[in-house]
C-alpha cells in the first residue's frame, strides 16, 4: 500500500513539471520565433511479484506479475515546427520559411535563433537591437571592380553603411542594339513627292567620364552609295562642345575611333556591314582594318574638357568600347531588316557619385544597397545554419540556442541551399504555440494531477482503516 503513495507522489511531481512547460508555452505565445516545449512520460521500474515461466507438458506458460512504482519524465522536447509569418513592413525584419537558424555572435561565441527582429546599430552593423548580438553572414568583396560574395569563406559581421558614398565611375562599355531600315534610300534620292534626309539615322545616348560628368554620345548612320548592306557610322562625343569646353557646331577632331589593332585611330568613322539575312557580318574602318573577333567592338576615345593635361602636354582622353553585337546574331545586336529604323540602348556602365539611401534583402539573404545615383550594389549575404538534430540544441534565453554534443555541428550555407529555407524580408516568424492545443493539454494535465492526488488520499484512508482494526 505504501507503493501507491509514492506512485501518486511521482505523478504529482511530474504533472507539475508538465504544467510548468504548458505555462511557459502560454507565456511565450507572442514571442517571435519561439518554439513550444512538449513533455513525454514513461513508467518507472516495476517490482516483480512473480516471474514468468515457460510452458511444460502438464501446464501452459505463466506471465510475470509486476507492480509499477510510478512514472517519470521521459523527455522535454522542443518542437521545431514552422510558425506563421507576420507582416511588419520593416526591411530589417527577417523570417525563415523552412529549416535553418540565424547565426548570432556575442563575444567569440556563436548562438542560433529563429527570431529575425533585426536592426542597424550606430556603426551600421546588422544586430538584434534587444541584446546587441550581431547577425553573421558574408560581406561582399570587390573583385575586378565587381562586388562578389564567397559563401565558402568564414562568416563575419554584416555592415550596411547607410549614407556611404558610391564613387563615380567612367563609362567603359556601351552595349547598343538598333535596327537600320534595309529599304532606306541612299543620300540624295527622293522618297516619293517629298525630299528627305535619305539614308541617315542618328542615335544619341548619355555616357559618363571618370568624374561622373555627363557627355553625349552621338552615332550618325549613313547608308553608303551603291553598296548593299553597308553603312558608315560617325561617332561624336559632345557634338555641341569642343575640346576646350567652348560651344561649336560639331567637334569631330576630339573623338577617335579604332577598329582592330592599329586601325584608323585618327578618324571617327567606321563601316558596319550586314549579311543578306539582316545580321551583322563585319566592322571595318576606311583604311580597310576590321575587327576579326566574333564580338564586334569599336574602341572610342574622346577629350575630357576642364581637366589638367597629361605630363607630356596632351589633353586627358577617355576611352570606352562600343559593343554593337555578335556576328550572325540578331539578339542584342545591330540588324538590318525592312522595318523602321529604331534605337535600343541596353546599357552603359558609367554612373555619377551617389549615397546609400536604403537596402533590400531577397529570399536568398543577399543584401543589395540602393544608391541615390540609381546604382544597386551587393553589400553582403545573411548566413543560415542547420543541425542534424535541432531538438538537441540547448535554450540559452533571449530566444537563442547553443550547440550541444547531441545537436551536431552547425552546417552553414546561404538560404535555399542544402535543405535550408528561404528568407522573407519585412516579416517575422510568430510563435508555434497553438492556444487550443495548450488549453487542452492544460486540462489533461490538471486531471492527471487530480487523479494522482486522489490516489494519495485513497491510500491514506486505507491506511487509516488498517490502523483502526486494533481498537
Amino acid at each position: 500500500m505504501m507503493r501507491s503513495l509514492y506512485s501518486g507522489v511521482s505523478g504529482l511531481q511530474n504533472h507539475q513539471t508538465r504544467m510548468d512547460v504548458v505555462g511557459n508555452n502560454l507565456a511565450n505565445v507572442n514571442t517571435n520565433g519561439f518554439k513550444k516545449g512538449r513533455v513525454n512520460f514513461h513508467d518507472m521500474i516495476s517490482q516483480n511479484v512473480q516471474g514468468a515461466s515457460r510452458p511444460t507438458e502438464e501446464l501452459g506458460g505463466v506471465n510475470p506479475k509486476q507492480v509499477g512504482l510510478g512514472m517519470s519524465i521521459a523527455a522535454i522536447d522542443t518542437v521545431h515546427t514552422q510558425g506563421s509569418l507576420q507582416l511588419t513592413g520593416v526591411m530589417s525584419d527577417l523570417a525563415i520559411v523552412g529549416e535553418g537558424f540565424f547565426i548570432m555572435k556575442t563575444g567569440e561565441t556563436n548562438l542560433y535563433t529563429r527570431n529575425g527582429a533585426f536592426g542597424l546599430d550606430q556603426q551600421g552593423t546588422l544586430v538584434n537591437p534587444a541584446n546587441g548580438m550581431r547577425v553573421q553572414g558574408w560581406q561582399a568583396q570587390i573583385v575586378d571592380n565587381v562586388p562578389t560574395i564567397n559563401p565558402s569563406s568564414s562568416i563575419g559581421d554584416l555592415v550596411i553603411p547607410i549614407g556611404a558614398k558610391d564613387p563615380a565611375a567612367a563609362t567603359t562599355n556601351v552595349k547598343m542594339a538598333c535596327n537600320l531600315n534595309k529599304n532606306t534610300p541612299e543620300i540624295g534620292q527622293q522618297d516619293g513627292p517629298r525630299a528627305i534626309l535619305a539614308g541617315r539615322w542618328t542615335a544619341t545616348i548619355d555616357i559618363r567620364d571618370a568624374f561622373g560628368g555627363l557627355h553625349t554620345l552621338r552615332m550618325d548612320f549613313e547608308k553608303r552609295p551603291d553598296e548593299v548592306n553597308r553603312w558608315n557610322c560617325t561617332v561624336t562625343v559632345d557634338p555641341d562642345v569642343g575640346g576646350d569646353g567652348q560651344t561649336i557646331v560639331t567637334d569631330t577632331t576630339s573623338t577617335q575611333v579604332e577598329v582592330g589593332p592599329g586601325g584608323n585611330n585618327d578618324g571617327n568613322t567606321f563601316i558596319v556591314e550586314f549579311d543578306n539575312m539582316g545580321t551583322l557580318s563585319r566592322v571595318q574602318d576606311n583604311a580597310g582594318d576590321e575587327a576579326s573577333q566574333e564580338l564586334l567592338q569599336v574602341a572610342v576615345s574622346f577629350e575630357v574638357a576642364n581637366t589638367v593635361p597629361n605630363p607630356d602636354g596632351t589633353p586627358l582622353r577617355q576611352s570606352f568600347l562600343l559593343d554593337i553585337g555578335e556576328v550572325g546574331s540578331a539578339e542584342d545586336s545591330m540588324t538590318q531588316y525592312a522595318s523602321p529604323s529604331s534605337t535600343k540602348v541596353f546599357e552603359q556602365n558609367g554612373f555619377g557619385m551617389g549615397y546609400l539611401n536604403s537596402y533590400r534583402i531577397d529570399q536568398s539573404g543577399v543584401i543589395t544597397g540602393v544608391f541615390s545615383n540609381g546604382n544597386n550594389r551587393i553589400l553582403g549575404q545573411v548566413a543560415l545554419s542547420t543541425f542534424l538534430n535541432p531538438g538537441g540544441l540547448e535554450k540559452q534565453g533571449e530566444n537563442v540556442y547553443a550547440v550541444t554534443p547531441n545537436s551536431g555541428i552547425a552546417r552553414i550555407d546561404p538560404a535555399g541551399i542544402a535543405g535550408k529555407g528561404k528568407i522573407n524580408a519585412g516579416n517575422l516568424e510568430m510563435s508555434n504555440v497553438d492556444l487550443a492545443e495548450q488549453f487542452t493539454d492544460m486540462i489533461v494535465t490538471q486531471r492527471g494531477f487530480q487523479s494522482n492526488a486522489r490516489t494519495i488520499q485513497t491510500a491514506d484512508q486505507m491506511l487509516q482503516e488498517l490502523l483502526t482494526l486494533k481498537r
